[in-house]
């Protein structure tokens, strides 16, 4: 197998950047949610699973380089669930998520919002989260599908209820200023989303609180199950899941607040949405491989700061666990 300069020799199921810095996870990230292979073909996705399958019998072509290994594997990770074998729906993979996502986040973001509109967008906004929860999951163990039923009916109800509530405030606030109180409007999305992003963690993951997750030496060898692990593993998960919509929902309408005043937009008013819908896609595009590289994907915990079973269970002094996303 050629080997290139800069490319890092290929490592079968490994990322190809170094996941100890967040450059490397935002780089791995960055391939994860590659808009580009929604449009792979299917016969490019079986020159690509039929190039690794040569990688793990040692048949490879001669002259096959590592960027071509690294390349199959980024087309058939962004397409094929890894626990089932199966091709995930492309609305629902990670690599549409932004494009799939981005109209919702419009929608949520429209000024002038209906009792009706608001209750919509967020239901929409919940049941694509969910649908993308599901399609990604850990299969490798059955959850019930009850368990994501639950965390999606008390996503949706906490989305809706925090948005009507913050918006029947607002508008019965006798502070504010007609114009003052649409741009308030348009920061309301976040806090309901937010909300309903940690109840869909803690609705969903309740059962490693109380059952643990596995924790992993250095040769990946499972020591343990460990809720102190767990509690830092959700702990991780539901802050990425606040930090994700900060940007989302607070930077365009500041963005926008400002674009409106520009005469081309106030001559214009026809260019306000597809440019409110430019300015979401880009910071939507941004911001989602940035929160999620804030974790390493597999964390690490000091042994020592685990249960006294788990500690004297092993001689390495750092164990690893899946924090999940």
């Amino acid at each position: 197998m050629a080997e290139s300069a800069v490319c890092p020799a290929f490592q079968l199921g490994r990322p190809q950047y170094d996941q100890s810095s967040f450059l490397g996870r935002f780089r791995h990230f960055v391939d994860i949610i590659d808009p580009r292979t929604l449009f792979v073909s299917e016969a490019r996705l079986k020159e690509c699973v039929a190039l690794l399958d040569d990688f793990k019998h040692g048949t490879l072509p001669p002259g096959t380089t590592a960027e071509q290994l690294w390349e199959a594997q980024k087309v058939k990770q962004a397409i094929i669930h890894p626990d089932t074998g199966q091709k995930i729906f492309m609305p629902f993979r990670m690599s549409g998520y932004v494009p799939f996502g981005t109209p919702i986040v419009v929608g949520l973001l429209l000024p002038n919002q209906t009792l009706a509109t608001t209750v919509f967008w967020q239901w929409l906004n919940q049941s694509h989260n969910a649908c993308v929860n599901y399609a990604n999951r850990n299969a490798t163990k059955p959850t019930p599908t009850s368990r994501f039923i639950q965390g999606y009916l008390g996503a949706v109800t906490s989305a809706v209820s925090i948005a009507v509530g913050l918006n029947v405030l607002i508008k019965k606030s006798r502070k504010f200023s007609p114009a003052t109180r649409l741009i308030i409007q348009r920061f309301v999305p976040f806090p309901a989303v937010a909300s309903a992003n940690i109840c869909n963690v803690a609705l969903m993951r309740h059962n490693e609180l109380s059952e643990g997750i596995d924790v992993l030496d250095s040769n990946g060898n499972v020591v343990g199950s460990s809720k102190i692990a767990a509690k830092h593993a959700l702990m991780e998960t539901a802050f990425t899941r606040v930090v994700l919509p900060l940007p989302i929902f607070v930077l365009p309408p500041m963005i926008m607040a400002y674009l409106e005043k520009h005469p081309l937009l106030k001559a214009h008013r026809r260019l306000v949405l597809p440019v409110h819908s430019l300015v979401c896609l880009a910071v939507f595009g941004l911001s989602l491989p940035l929160a999620i590289s804030l974790f390493p994907q597999m964390s690490e915990i000091e042994a020592s700061h685990l249960e006294p079973e788990i500690a004297m269970a092993t001689d390495c002094k750092v164990l690893t666990y899946n924090k999940g996303l």
